[in-house]
């Protein structure tokens, strides 16, 4: 008891050093929970993955296309419980500022390949209908006031011309983790656009979403399907879904890795900063641990008396900085939106970020409590700090 007081006492003995401490220490580990939430919304899509979901592409590259026809070749391949279709259509919402990922989809069919996009029976009903209906995701239909019913024109980048589409749904996600920034719409109305304007781009599609029974016989399953169209003018390329979104991930591997650097080396900072206050604190109370010892307090006490001190202001700093890391989160969500559409502190990050400041306050106790148990009486009270 009289040790935890002596510990409270010496962390306010200071205030401002300490407070100052506490605000680096608070806003290193803000730093580092933002940027561990970074890499994980880069690994957003990966996470996501569903082991029964493969991806069938051109093996030459994804901005190849490939026939519709290979979707019934693909059905009847063994263990393949649906196959679905969609190409990336990148139009321009009334300014090119305004980016948001646009899929023209085979229909509903695809959209059940993804139960986590949740959507009322309405919805699915006026979707299935309308063949000018899209659908967005919630936080899309936030950030633009879209509302069921309004009319969203896209201007053509990719394919020419342009297209007016109704809104006939907004979904919701099953989890926060769910991307909700999405936009669908038919495949169907914008092939009879193609076939008037680019009549050589039409019927074909991006690529093919598969959905299958067993996830144990995905590799099999993706050579049987390769094997069907081997030697065609459009080899395909199946994989899981985990690894197709691996390959995104992969070309900005540099990004995430500087990254992850970025936050080590912040750690590495705030744990030179709080050794330095501890050791300019242990140099100052010299005659005091001096003066402890004389009445008997053995390295141990003295030990545990730095090592608290120094805990305590890393645990107050980590603390405060895992509950700020809510509302910094959110703020960079609303920057990163357009590219990161999953930005959701996780509450590993949460329970990583004090457990870190622990291990931090800890190892900056160690040089000046070592220094301290070894020193002598005669020397600490000689000591001026």
């Amino acid at each position: 008891m009289d040790l935890l007081k002596l510990i409270v006492r010496n962390v306010f003995r200071h205030r401002l050093r300490s407070g100052l401490t506490i605000l680096g220490v608070v806003i290193a580990m803000l730093a580092f929970g933002i940027l561990r939430t970074l890499v994980g919304a880069w690994y957003a899509g990966v996470e996501a993955s569903s082991a029964n979901r493969l991806v069938v592409r051109n093996k030459i590259s994804l901005i190849y296309s490939l026939p519709l026809a290979y979707k019934n070749r693909i059905l009847h391949v063994r263990d393949v419980t649906g196959v679905a279709y969609g190409v990336w259509y990148g139009g321009v919402y009334k300014d090119k500022k305004n980016f948001f990922a646009q899929f023209a989809v085979s229909g509903l069919d695809y959209l059940d390949l993804y139960p986590d996009l949740i959507l009322t029976v309405q919805e699915r009903g006026a979707f299935r209908k309308n063949r000018k209906a899209a659908i967005a995701g919630r936080k899309l239909a936030q950030r633009y006031g879209w509302k069921v019913g309004d009319v969203i024109p896209l201007q053509g980048t990719i394919y020419p011309g342009d297209i007016a589409l109704e809104l006939t749904g907004i979904y919701k996600g099953a989890r926060k983790t769910v991307d909700e920034t999405a936009f669908f719409f038919h495949y169907d109305y914008l092939n009879e656009h193609i076939k008037k304007v680019f009549p050589e781009r039409a019927d074909k599609t991006g690529w093919y979403m598969v959905r299958i029974s067993d996830a144990a016989r995905a590799p099999e399953i993706s050579e049987e399907i390769d094997a069907l169209f081997k030697n065609s003018l459009a080899e395909t390329l199946t994989e899981t879904e985990k690894a197709f979104q691996l390959g995104f991930v992969a070309m900005t591997g540099a990004i995430v890795g500087a990254i992850k650097v970025i936050s080590v080396v912040v750690i590495a900072v705030i744990l030179i900063v709080l050794a330095n206050t501890m050791a300019m604190t242990a140099r100052e109370r010299s005659a005091e641990y001096a003066v402890l010892k004389t009445l008997g307090f053995g390295p141990r006490f003295l030990f545990l008396l730095i090592a608290g001190e120094s805990v305590a202001i890393a645990s107050i700093g980590g603390v405060l900085g895992a509950v700020l890391s809510y509302p910094g989160a959110r703020i960079f969500q609303v920057q990163l939106e357009n590219f990161l559409p999953v930005f959701e502190v996780s509450a590993t990050t949460v329970l990583t970020i004090p457990a870190v400041a622990l291990l931090v306050g800890l190892v900056a106790a160690l040089p000046p409590a070592i220094r301290v148990s070894r020193i002598g009486i005669a020397e600490g009270l000689r000591h001026i700090g």
